[in-house]
């Protein structure tokens, strides 16, 4: 009798070559040689009945055939993967592996200390981590979840919103005291403006203030803008550039230690939100699903603390 997917060696070795570049490349994480490579893709080739791959003397590339291929073949490997993790889960100790990817602002300021705890509770799970700021297709790089800023497009993807992120504008004393502080939204016109371009739309996001009950949007404007790292606004104030505003994550400790100093306090309030999404059609698997229930609810203690913390102190 004949086995119906004896040609998975020939898809998996298909996908190898996809993900390191060339034949010669996957040869080598394969420990084979391109020739054989080179036969296993054509085998598949034409089993299939199309072409997959476009072949030069210097690049591949995916036809929009393979380009499909390619997207169903890795979510049909990641169900093995899931199915043997969950397996695995199930006799004992939570083992497997979850790829993350997150922007820089929670890689850098909110994630680690989640995570230190998360792996000091799981020490069998492998976290493989992505800091980005590039919105990556979870689907076709092969990832399990994502942490994301703002409403979620309707992409068909599944979210669970963790938090909503306080904002908080601020400037460095230094700025301050040579160009003044300002008392409402209206006076920043005559400071000089951190602002962020937002990779999305190419355009200055705006600031988001309420003043008596009403939210605001402003558009700062000013020599000098920041694009692709948002970090990078807090890093200028910091040195006394400017004003910028930011998470109160971010600046929570810079103000602590009198690096910069909190704006406008009677104008804030707003936030906006992150959530962690993964794709709908793919079976998560208890490891996946455990790190998503452990960052809900250790984010929600934690933002529960700190509102307890700032009301203690108004007291």
């Amino acid at each position: 009798m004949s086995r119906r997917f004896d040609y998975l060696a020939d898809v998996e070795v298909f996908v190898t070559v996809v993900e390191k570049g060339s034949l010669s490349a996957g040869a080598v994480f394969l420990a084979t040689t391109p020739s054989v490579v080179s036969r296993a893709i054509s085998r598949l080739e034409a089993r299939l009945g199309v072409q997959l791959l476009r072949r030069t003397t210097r690049r591949l590339s995916l036809t929009e055939a393979g380009l499909l291929y390619l997207e169903q073949s890795r979510a049909a490997f990641g169900l093995i993967d899931d199915a043997e993790r969950t397996i695995q889960g199930q006799e004992g100790e939570l083992t497997g592996r979850v790829r993350l990817s997150v922007p820089t602002t929670y890689g850098h300021y909110r994630l680690p200390p989640l995570l230190a705890r998360f792996t000091r509770q799981y020490p069998q799970v492998r976290i493989e981590l992505s800091i980005s700021n590039r919105n990556v297709d979870l689907v076709a790089e092969g990832y399990d979840l994502a942490i994301r800023l703002g409403q979620l497009p309707d992409s068909g993807l599944i979210g669970r919103k963790l938090e909503d992120a306080g904002l908080c504008l601020v400037a460095a004393p230094e700025y301050l005291s040579r160009a003044g502080t300002p008392r409402s939204v209206d006076e920043l016109s005559a400071h000089a403006c951190l602002p962020f371009v937002m990779p999305s739309s190419g355009r200055v996001g705006p600031w988001l203030f309420c003043e008596q009950g009403v939210d605001r949007e402003w558009v700062p404007e000013a020599g000098v803008q920041v694009s692709d790292d948002v970090l990078g606004i807090v890093s200028l104030a910091e040195h006394g550039m400017g004003i910028c505003q930011s998470y109160d994550f971010i600046v929570r400790e810079r103000i602590q230690s009198g690096r910069l100093v909190p704006l406008l306090e009677q104008s804030g309030g707003r936030s906006r939100p992150f959530s962690v999404i993964y794709p709908p059609h793919r079976q998560l698997s208890a490891t996946a699903r455990a790190l998503i229930d452990f960052l809900t609810r250790e984010v929600a203690d934690d933002v529960s603390a700190l509102i307890y913390e700032k009301s203690s102190q108004v007291q």
